[in-house]
């Protein structure tokens, strides 16, 4: 083969390892978020609710700047500046969450917030222009590809770091391991700028785009006053929140004037956007669902790993790697957990007083009495964050397998189109839910411990469904927009992204609350089956309006 064929441009090993890096920072950060906010002895005692109401507004918020980020850079700062500048502060609210304070906690989010907001849209905007020259527009979708890989390996070796260092040294060495992470991407960018400085061309303001002050009247402003409305009005009108929390109502009323301003897009537009929006806008509504059940990874799906999968180190080969690594705890076994030890207790919230609870289901609770050790003896315990590392192992394993099988029907010329895709995406991820539900059948509901393997297979299944409907969405976004308003329908996927996220921590806030577990991913298995039907039912007139705009 020639060059023009193998060679990619010199700019994408340094965009690789420098999204590789910050994914690692991002990945750890969340990997062990929720059972730094859960811990008793050095977190912030919250309980299963609180801490997944947390999780589900921090990430709703962090999908939700890349739009004003990327607007910003688009017409602004440029690509570079915002990169940089989004790594750094990233890299500080990292380090930051290792600060044991509330108020250092919240600072540290806000950071995190605001740095992808400017990192995340603009790195792989970048990395689209490197493809824009002739040289290398055909070998584009490849360079996504390796892109997407550098995320997934990122991914996956965080959650062994992570676990190693708050197993030895603490929390706060995890999350500044995450923030060395993320300067380390930082300087691999800055050392490669050389290779796209000529591709970050600010485009400005352009004939058509809505200018970046009109868009936060009409968008910013209300949703912040409706957001202020929302935390405030209900517990003064009502006493008590209307959805789980104050943040939840405020989120719900600060999403209710972006979600006008998008309907007055549609009723806006002459007769030929009207069609493509109307498309957009369905497969917003859709994906919302899938994104609701796929981010219950850092937080139902890491309490059934906490406390309902055997996590057990038997095999003697096994239990000296993962000691040696500290990849495991060696935790003792005593009959009497409540008297014995400090960590069978945990700290709970009633009426506002901080009191002890006697009943907290320590790892033993629901442990066989026949594979229970001998009183007094320890047993090795792998850290529970180290499943974060099942679905960005899968990714690395299937997509190749997903590309090879279209390459295949689309030489067939039987390659579905975008839109069923996506579409079949959302019904191979309810599958995954059945997975879990037999896995609780399998534990007698939480009477016994059940095997990894069922995380195993339910991520796998999930991760056929992520590889269908994530990359396409953008794809969809980009090809389906009316030029004049691309940018503000890309930040429609990343809302209705957002959405889905805050949506995933209000139904974990619910674990508690359902006795039979089963239940609770029964109600997951109905969400994603009926925006499934949803997008069935639909998917001949999103393929007509595809055909319509040129596309498949």
């Amino acid at each position: 083969m020639n060059a023009k064929t193998t060679n990619h441009p010199a700019g994408l090993k340094f965009l690789f390892l420098s999204e590789m890096w910050e994914r690692f920072g991002y990945y750890l950060m969340i990997g062990i978020f929720t059972l730094y906010l859960k811990d008793v002895k050095d977190g912030f005692a919250m309980t299963e609710a609180e801490s997944a109401d947390l999780y589900g507004t921090f990430i709703a918020l962090v999908f939700l700047t890349p739009f004003l980020g990327g607007l910003i850079a688009d017409r602004y700062l440029g690509y570079t500046k915002s990169i940089i500048l989004g790594g750094i502060l990233m890299g500080a609210g990292y380090c930051l969450m290792g600060v044991h304070s509330t108020m250092a906690l919240y600072t540290a989010m806000t950071l995190v917030i605001i740095g992808n907001g400017f990192f995340k849209p603009n790195i792989s905007t970048l990395l689209g222009n490197l493809y824009s020259t002739d040289e290398y527009k055909d070998k584009k979708d490849d360079g996504y590809n390796i892109f997407y890989m550098g995320i997934n390996v990122g991914a996956f070796i965080c959650n062994f770091f992570g676990a190693a260092l708050y197993i030895m040294l603490g929390w706060e060495y995890a999350f500044l391991a995450a923030g060395i992470g993320m300067f380390l991407g930082v300087i691999i960018f800055i050392s490669g700028i050389k290779h796209y400085r000529a591709f970050d061309i600010k485009k400005g303001v352009q004939e058509g785009d809505m200018s970046f002050a009109k868009i936060c009247m009409l968008i910013l402003v209300p949703s912040v006053i409706a957001g202020v409305l929302g935390w405030i009005l209900p517990q003064k009108l009502l006493g008590h929140a209307l959805v789980g929390s104050a943040s939840t109502d405020a989120f719900i009323f600060a999403c209710i004037p972006v979600i006008y301003f998008y309907s007055t897009l549609y009723f806006k537009a002459d007769a030929k956007e009207k069609r493509p929006i109307a498309a957009l806008l369905t497969i917003f509504v859709v994906v919302i669902l899938f994104w609701a059940v796929f981010k219950q990874n850092g937080t139902a799906l890491t309490t059934w790993a906490d406390r309902y999968t055997d996590r057990e180190v038997v095999n003697p080969t096994a239990k000296s790697a993962f000691n040696s690594l500290s990849l495991a705890q060696e935790v003792p076994y005593q009959k009497d957990s409540v008297a014995l030890y400090d960590e069978s207790f945990r700290l709970q919230k009633e009426n506002g007083e901080v009191m002890k609870e006697f009943n907290y289901p320590v790892y033993f609770k629901n442990v066989s009495d026949t594979q229970r050790p001998e009183e007094g003896a320890t047993v090795s315990l792998w850290a529970t964050n180290l499943t974060q590392s099942i679905n960005p192992a899968w990714v690395i394993l299937l997509t190749p397998l997903v590309v090879a099988f279209f390459s295949w029907l689309r030489g067939k010329g039987k390659e579905p189109s975008t839109a069923s895709k996506i579409i079949f995406g959302v019904f191979v991820s309810a599958l995954s839910v059945l997975v879990m539900v037999a896995a609780v059948q399998a534990g007698g509901n939480g009477a016994e411990k059940v095997s990894v393997w069922w995380l195993v297979a339910g991520y796998g299944v999930i991760t056929i469904g992520e590889l269908l409907l994530s990359p396409m969405g953008l794809s969809l976004v980009s090809k389906l927009s009316p030029v004049r308003i691309t940018s503000l329908m890309m930040g429609g996927w990343f809302l209705s992204t957002s959405i889905g996220n805050k949506l995933s921590g209000v139904l974990s806030t619910m674990w508690d609350t359902y006795s039979d577990k089963a239940n609770f991913f029964w109600v997951n298995f109905a969400l994603l089956m009926g925006a499934f039907v949803i997008g069935f039912v639909l998917l001949r007139w999103l393929n007509g309006i595809m055909k319509e705009v040129g596309i498949k």
